[in-house]
């Protein structure tokens, strides 16, 4: 019984891991939730990263549409998880703010929707999840856009569109190189010593 407990609240933690991982990654850590006009909104392009957590390999091929501020209001993620741990999961992640019952609707080139069910709401956002698999996949690759469709709270539909051109290229390409923040608050900080050495030798 208590291995058994053990085993939960260690698989629990790896995901909770994982969610954290992603979520920073695609900077979802303050995400506003949409309101009922539509902000102006653009996508990120599809791209994949790789992260180690623990004794696993956590792979995300992702898409995001960002607002004008540049903050995340949809994501679309292919996560598969390799090592230690095996797990495949197609996940969409959108403002909280939504009619959880609805799930959301993702339709292929206008082709039949297929609704996937919430699995869960953090304070800023509520996602979505199915399983992964090769048909999915393949979809994708076959396919021109997503149509990624919500319901807010007054059961009024929220479309986002997303391109799958450059799907193929991120899915079986190698991932991105992610900066180093450390290295990237160096640089930040040398580049503003600079442009107050510039200022003073102005003055």
């Amino acid at each position: 019984m208590t291995s058994t407990i053990l085993r939960k609240h260690k698989a629990m933690n790896f995901i909770a891991k994982i969610a954290f991982t992603l979520s920073a990654t695609a900077g979802l850590m303050a995400t506003p939730a949409l309101s009922q006009q539509q902000p102006k909104v653009k996508g990120s392009g599809w791209i994949k990263t790789c992260n180690e957590v623990d004794n696993s390999k956590v792979c995300n091929v992702q898409f995001n549409v960002v607002a004008g501020n540049n903050q995340v209001v949809t994501a679309v993620n292919l996560i598969e998880v390799t090592g230690e741990v095996k797990r495949s999961v197609f996940r969409v992640i959108v403002p909280t703010g939504r009619s959880l019952p609805a799930g959301i609707q993702v339709q292929v080139d206008g082709k039949r929707a297929v609704t996937i069910p919430y699995a869960y709401c953090r304070p800023q956002i509520c996602a979505a999840e199915a399983a992964l698999n090769a048909e999915l996949v393949k979809i994708f690759k076959a396919g021109g856009g997503l149509e990624i469709t919500s319901l807010n709270f007054q059961s009024k539909p929220n479309a986002v569109p997303v391109t799958l051109k450059g799907f193929t290229a991120a899915y079986d390409g190698p991932p991105v190189k992610q900066e180093d923040p450390a290295s990237r608050e160096e640089l930040l900080k040398k580049q503003l010593e600079e442009k107050l050495k510039q200022q003073q030798n102005a003055n």
